[in-house]
């Protein structure tokens, strides 16, 4: 099992230094976007992701896309929003560059569009300071236009 956790660890961490490096560079957000949404894909199928039956499930199918839910906890549930913390360490902590995480959350938002909702980031680990990313979760349809996205936040 050991074996098992070394792998998975280093793969996703190998991954995650592959998608920032290419998040990083404009010229390749196209093959970023491709290759999150290729990742995305075949997580979907391999886990067995599927449309959620109700807000709660809408967080844990999320979660399911990740090797450990401990890594991505829900913090909180309310009438329409699931809140969650990723905490897997992302390459770009502290950069400051929040586009480039909004690339890379192309993952998460196919993962949760196949459950049938809308994914935001709302902090996140590229920020200097943050230490994990705080994103929020509404079902498909739920207007969405009161949770600001990290990348359009204005700094002052």
């Amino acid at each position: 099992m050991k074996i098992k956790n070394y792998l998975i660890k280093h793969s996703v961490q190998a991954v995650l230094a592959t998608s920032a490096w290419m998040a990083t560079k404009e010229s390749l957000n196209p093959i970023t976007s491709a290759f999150m949404s290729g990742i995305a894909k075949a997580t979907i199928k391999s886990k067995g992701i599927r449309e959620a039956k109700n807000l709660a499930d809408l967080g844990r199918q999320w979660q399911r896309g990740f090797p450990s839910s401990k890594q991505v906890p829900i913090k909180e549930i309310s009438a329409d929003t699931v809140i969650a913390e990723i905490h897997t360490p992302c390459p770009l902590r502290a950069t400051g560059d929040v586009n480039a995480c909004y690339r890379m959350m192309q993952f998460d938002r196919e993962v949760v569009k196949k459950a049938g909702g809308q994914f935001v980031v709302l902090s996140s680990q590229a920020s200097p300071g943050n230490t994990f990313c705080t994103v929020a979760m509404r079902l498909r349809g739920a207007d969405i236009t009161d949770l600001i996205p990290a990348h359009e936040v204005k700094e002052s």
